[in-house]
């Protein structure tokens, strides 16, 4: 009985990894837009720093004024896609208040997902009247490599350097 059913649980993987391999062949680029909508990933964000952005005070900043003055400076960048990639621990100052919290690492998002999310956050949760330049794919593997012996902590202590404060 065990063996039908490690043979049947074989069979399985085997049909999933036909189906997700037909998929591909079939629209891979209608796969790949899916992959990459940032509002459909921002719903993840939404959870603590609300659809709106505006985050809930003392104890989620909000992804407004702060984003997009840190969007628009390479070093700002690399600390937002790294903040989504490893997550934020210690604490932090925005827009003028202290949180004290933790954000966990965004684990599962591939450099385009988290292109995408950045660049709908910066393109309309902290929307302003100066556009912001899309995030790449490439800007956030560079910030992947360039981070990857960072850990939420020490993420989070670059943001102070970027602010001024």
């Amino acid at each position: 009985h065990s063996r039908h059913g490690a043979r049947d649980q074989m069979t399985m993987r085997r049909l999933a990894v036909l189906s997700i391999a037909s998929a591909l062949a079939v629209s891979p680029s209608s796969i790949a837009l899916a992959a990459v909508d940032g509002a459909q990933i921002y719903h993840r964000c939404a959870a603590c720093h609300l659809p709106t952005g505006k985050g809930v005070p003392g104890a989620f900043p909000p992804l407004q004024a702060g984003v997009r003055a840190l969007a628009g400076t390479p070093a700002g960048r690399r600390y937002l896609s790294l903040a989504v990639i490893k997550g934020l621990a210690g604490p932090l100052t925005v827009e003028g208040k202290t949180y004290r919290g933790m954000m966990p690492a965004q684990s599962g998002l591939n450099d385009e997902a988290v292109a995408a999310v950045l660049t709908h956050v910066t393109a309309t949760v902290a929307s302003g009247n100066k556009a912001v330049k899309p995030f790449t794919a490439a800007e956030v593997k560079l910030a992947r490599d360039s981070g990857a012996g960072l850990d939420a902590a020490a993420v989070a202590r670059l943001q102070p350097k970027l602010s001024g404060k």
